[in-house]
């Protein structure tokens, strides 16, 4: 997925001058790669575009760089974005230059795929999915939007591992081969549950941190402890 931004560099760094730049509207911003680190600010439209298309690292995005000494549109992608946890606006973002012939390693999310497993239909399985994003190697045009995986097949205790991805032509995937992408799990029955619940609260229960010592005596100490206290 293409994307478009437009940028203009800036030669002040600084939590005051972060703030002015989000005050004005724009995003604090570095550029890395091509050996160097480029601060930034940017038009911020690109970057929401981007996060709501939940794209993240998969979207190229053209970038036009207004100060630029070397005139030329730059392709990056995002590495990092830093959002206030309360109000959910844009901090600061990290863009890495690719280079359209050159490998490049970003994550892409797993998107489960087909209709309902059978060990969900037949025997009340549930899914399980401990991979929801994944690290491939490609070259920056066949960067994919997500990875998508197929559980339909599946029975009880059964899963699919990162061995068993078809990612597509070009696409290295670099997680562990035996890494469990999606599987289908015996369901725990509610009795089960409840003696595992129990059981952690009686291990928290047990546990030396929630005892607490007797409090020591808070009497000050003489001035000087060679005499009576009186």
């Amino acid at each position: 997925m293409q994307f478009v931004a437009e940028a203009k560099i800036r030669t002040q760094s600084g939590k005051g001058v972060a703030r002015e730049i989000r005050r004005r509207g724009q995003i604090p911003a570095v550029l890395y790669g091509q050996g160097n680190a480029l601060s930034i600010q940017l038009d911020p439209k690109a970057i929401k575009t981007i996060l709501v298309a939940q794209a993240g690292s998969t979207g190229l995005i053209s970038l036009t760089i207004e100060g630029d000494e070397h005139a030329r549109q730059r392709t990056a992608v995002i590495q990092d974005v830093q959002q206030d946890p309360i109000e959910g606006s844009i901090l600061h973002v990290d863009l890495l230059e690719v280079s359209m012939d050159k490998l490049v390693r970003v994550t892409v999310p797993v998107h489960i795929t087909g209709a309902v497993p059978i060990g969900v239909k037949r025997d009340q399985g549930v899914v399980h999915q401990p991979m929801r994003e994944l690290h491939i190697e490609c070259l920056p045009n066949v960067i994919p939007a997500q990875i998508d995986v197929d559980a339909s097949a599946l029975a009880i205790n059964q899963g699919i591992h990162v061995r068993d991805l078809q990612a597509g032509e070009g696409i290295k995937v670099l997680d562990d081969p035996d890494g469990m992408v999606v599987n289908v799990a015996v369901p725990i029955s509610d009795e089960k549950l409840s003696a595992m619940l129990t059981s952690e609260a009686a291990q928290v229960a047990a546990s030396p941190e929630t005892a607490r010592p007797a409090e020591e005596s808070t009497a000050p100490t003489p001035a000087n402890p060679s005499e009576p206290q009186k």
